[in-house]
């Protein structure tokens, strides 16, 4: 039995649906059911959360395989599931952390992930750790200055990174779970493309058909801001400030051949990415 956690997201809903073709036996943890129904419906629902000790029992109850994914800040969540699943005697676990963990020094958005490997770790349980950089989907956060003024803001200038499609890393964690050799071992994940948010934007517009403006003396608040319009823990800002800090920075783009090793093919490209989802940039009103 294979549990997924986090499978109502851009990952977890790939990874589903993957582990569904190839006939894996599942259970998903899941808040809401109703946000799971166009999941695959042969899979179990195990409804809990990971900060409810009490709910995981059940949840992790006959389990062999653990895909766990940990948002936001902080370790809780992750030290609550490791507990569960030492006692349920799950004998896996391919946990999403980031590349950052391997930065020297480590910045805060990696400190956080290398505290979280680091409880799974002491566990003494197998794991894989999959060490993805940025996510295509991040592009989604421009949706709010899109639909609002056909811009997207822009805080890291002439940086380069190879943002990754969530169907890739979803398909190195199916990998990892079904097939044997992959315990103990750190897979950095990247797609092959450097890019800046110019490029990215470009692309976007290519797919589209519309031309998006590109603001390139956007702050590093302000994209945060625009983010997070309710307002962000502020541990959380300065994390994400941070991070967009480290990226101007790097002119060339963290890139790795993983992807094509595992998989044997090439990573999906950005243009794919945007193929799949322009209908969400080409909609009108409000994100």
């Amino acid at each position: 039995m294979i549990l997924v956690t986090g499978a109502t997201g851009n990952i977890g809903r790939e990874l589903t649906r993957q582990l569904d073709a190839v006939g894996a036996e599942l259970r998903l943890l899941v808040r809401d059911p109703a946000r799971a129904a166009r999941l695959p419906e042969r899979a179990e629902r195990a409804v809990g959360d990971l900060g409810d000790p009490a709910a995981l029992a059940a949840a992790f109850a006959g389990v062999d395989e653990l895909f766990l994914l940990t948002q936001g800040i902080g370790t809780d969540h992750t030290a609550t599931a490791v507990a569960a699943a030492a006692a349920a005697g799950v004998r896996h676990i391919v946990h999403l952390s980031s590349f950052h963990v391997v930065f020297d020094p480590i910045p805060a958005m990696g400190r956080w992930h290398h505290e979280r490997e680091g409880i799974i770790r002491a566990s003494g349980i197998p794991a894989t750790f999959l060490r993805p950089g940025g996510f295509m989907t991040n592009a989604l956060d421009w949706l709010p200055t899109i639909r609002e003024g056909n811009y997207v803001l822009d805080p890291i200038g002439p940086g380069r990174y190879a943002p990754i499609d969530p169907a890739d890393i979803a398909a190195v964690a199916a990998l990892a779970l079904t097939e044997a050799g992959h315990q103990g071992k750190e897979y950095a994940l990247t797609g092959d493309e450097t890019l800046t948010v110019t490029e990215q934007v470009r692309i976007i517009s290519e797919t589209i058909g519309r031309d998006i403006e590109v603001r390139e003396t956007a702050t590093p608040a302000e994209a945060v801001a625009s983010r997070f319009p309710a307002g962000a823990p502020q541990a959380l800002a300065d994390a994400i400030t941070e991070g967009f800090a480290l990226m101007r920075a790097d002119t060339v783009g963290f890139r790795t051949d993983t992807v094509r090793r595992l998989l044997g093919r090439g990573p999906l490209t950005f243009a794919d990415w945007c193929a799949r989802h322009a209908e969400a940039f080409r909609r009108p009103g409000t994100a």
